[in-house]
C-alpha cells in the first residue's frame, strides 16, 4: 500500500540523517505536558541511531509571529529527549545559518541534536527554496516522519525534500497505510462520525465521504448548522451561519447516509454548572445551546458502530471540556472501543477525548495529525508525502 521509501530502504550508516519530526507539542512553565508526538516519532529515531547515524531532528512549534519567541523555543523538548534517551540532545539556536551548520558538523554517529523552531522563519511557511537548501545542506539524508505536518508544502516538510535523497520515517508510513486503507479499502460496512464545532472545515471531507463511506454520524457544534438549515430554532447554540446553504446541500445529497443526532443535550450557558436539559430535537428554547447529543443519540449511533466493520473518528460529539456535557462524546467513545472495527481517530480534541475515556489501547490507530488525516480522507495528496523518493 504505501508506495514510498522508507527508512528501511536506504544506508544511513555514518551519514547525517535531517529527521523532520511533529513536535509541536504542549508545553507549559517549560515542561512538556503531553508526550503523544515525541514518543509517536521514538521508533525512527531509535532505528537511525541503532544504524550508526547521526540525527538532526527539526519541527516548528505553535505560531510564533513572523520571528523568534522564547515562548514557542524547543528547548523545553531537547531537554524532555535527553530524559527519555538517557543521554544529551544537543540544541541548536536555529535551524538554518552559523549556529546550526556548527551543531551540525559537531555531530557524530549516534548524537542526536534538535535544531530551534522552524517557524521563526517566515521563510519556513512560504517554502521558500533558500531555507530549504541552507536546511538540506546540514546533512547528507532527508527522513519525513511529520505526518501532522504533511499536509503543508513548507521549507522543512516538502522543500528540503528536493536537495537531499528523501524518504519517510515508520510514523509516516503507519499513517498512511492505515487512513490510505481506510479510503481506499475499506473493510466494510465503513462508519465516519464527525464532530467538533465547524461544519466549514469538513466540507470536502462530507462530500468525500458520501461516496466511499456507508454511514456518516454527525455531533458536536457543527450539528447544530444542520439544524438551523432544515429550520430549527437553536436558541443560542454555536452556528456558522454563511455555511447554511452548504450544509442544505449535503443533508440533500446525503439524504441516505447522512445522520444527525435526534435528541440533543442543552444547557442556560456555556458552563460546566449550566442548568441542564435532555430533550428530543425539537425548537432549542431561546437563551439556551446545544451542548451535547443525548442519550437516544448515543444508543442508535452506537449501534451502527458495532456493526462497522471500519470506523472513522474525528471530533468530539460536544464540548467533553465539561464534564457535565461529555457523556455523548465517551459513550461514542465506548461505542468504537467494543466496536471490534478497525478503528481509526483523529484530530486533536477526538484523540484527547479517548485518552480521558481510558481507551485508547481499545483503538485500531491513533493518527497524530488531525488536519492531515482531514486532508487524506477528503482524497488529497499531501505535499510532504507526495516529495519523498517512490520505491
Amino acid at each position: 500500500m504505501f508506495s514510498k521509501k522508507t527508512v528501511t530502504d536506504i544506508d544511513v550508516k555514518g551519514k547525517r540523517v535531517l529527521v523532520r519530526v511533529d513536535y509541536n507539542v504542549p508545553i507549559k512553565d517549560g515542561k512538556v505536558t503531553d508526550d503523544t508526538r515525541i514518543l509517536a516519532a521514538m521508533p525512527t529515531l531509535n532505528y537511525l541511531l541503532d544504524h550508526g547515524a547521526g540525527v538532526i531532528l527539526c519541527s516548528h512549534l505553535g505560531r510564533p509571529k513572523g520571528g523568534p519567541d522564547p515562548k514557542y523555543s524547543l528547548t523545553p523538548v531537547a531537554d524532555y529527549l535527553s530524559g527519555l534517551l538517557g543521554k544529551r540532545v544537543a540544541f541548536a539556536e536555529d535551524c538554518i545559518g552559523p549556529k546550526a551548520e556548527a551543531a551540525a558538523k559537531a555531530l557524530k554517529p549516534g548524537d542526536v541534536l534538535l535544531l530551534e523552531n522552524t517557524r521563526f522563519h517566515p521563510e519556513e511557511e512560504k517554502n521558500n527554496p533558500e531555507m530549504a537548501r541552507q536546511m538540506a545542506a546540514l546533512a547528507d539524508i532527508y527522513v519525513n516522519d511529520a505526518f501532522g505536518s504533511a499536509h503543508r508544502a513548507h521549507a522543512s516538510t516538502e522543500g528540503v525534500a528536493h536537495y537531499l535523497p528523501a524518504v519517510a520515517g515508520f510514523l509516516m508510513e503507519k499513517e498512511i497505510q492505515y487512513l490510505g486503507q481506510a479510503i481506499a479499502n475499506p473493510k466494510r460496512p465503513f462508519v465516519a462520525i464527525l464532530g467538533g464545532a465547524k461544519i466549514s472545515d469538513k466540507i470536502g471531507v462530507i462530500r468525500h465521504l458520501l461516496t466511499t463511506s456507508d454511514q456518516i454520524l454527525i455531533g458536536g457544534g457543527m450539528a447544530n448548522t444542520f439544524f438551523k438549515a432544515q429550520g430549527y430554532p437553536v436558541g443560542d447554540s454555536l452556528v456558522e451561519e454563511d455555511a447554511l446553504e452548504t450544509a442544505r446541500e449535503l443533508v440533500k445529497d446525503g439524504s441516505n447516509k447522512l445522520r444527525l443526532p435526534v435528541d440533543i443535550v442543552i444547557g442556560d450557558r456555556f458552563d460546566n454548572d449550566a442548568q441542564k436539559k435532555v430533550m428530543a430535537m425539537s425548537p432549542v428554547p431561546d437563551g439556551w445551546r446545544i451542548l451535547d447529543i443525548g442519550p437516544n443519540t448515543v444508543a442508535t449511533y452506537s449501534k451502527t458502530v458495532h456493526s462497522a466493520g471500519t470506523v472513522v473518528w474525528n471530533g468530539p460529539m460536544g464540548v467533553f471540556e465539561f464534564p457535565n456535557f461529555a457523556e455523548g462524546t465517551f459513550g461514542i467513545a465506548r461505542a468504537v472501543a467494543e466496536s471490534g472495527a478497525t478503528s481509526i481517530i483523529g484530530g486533536g480534541d477526538s484523540v484527547a477525548a479517548i485518552n480521558q475515556s481510558g481507551l485508547s489501547d481499545k483503538i485500531t490507530h491513533i493518527s497524530t495529525g488531525g488536519g492531515a488525516s482531514l486532508e487524506m480522507l477528503e482524497g488529497l495528496v499531501l505535499p510532504g508525502v507526495a516529495a519523498l523518493q517512490d520505491k
